[in-house]
């Protein structure tokens, strides 16, 4: 069986200035956030740094901080 994994491969995304959180414990266990050229912000699982890349809009990250900011999205942690 094939496998298949959403997103764009990390090396196709040519001079992307990745940043992960303070918060990070060094382990391996972040996401990590770049800001695109086009506006659009790319993700990345740290431990995977040459895999997968989701792409998102400006407006879309911005709706998702904005809920994180108001804790809608606590209920994950519990």
């Amino acid at each position: 069986m094939q496998r298949v994994e959403n997103g764009v491969s990390a090396g196709a995304i040519e001079g992307a200035c990745w940043h992960k959180s303070r918060h990070s414990g060094g382990n391996g266990n972040c996401v990590e956030v770049a800001r695109l050229s086009s506006g659009q912000v790319a993700m990345r699982n740290s431990r995977f740094p040459d895999g997968p890349v989701l792409v998102y809009t400006h407006e879309e990250i911005a709706a998702f901080l904005g809920g994180v900011k108001d804790g809608e999205f606590d209920f994950t942690l519990s």
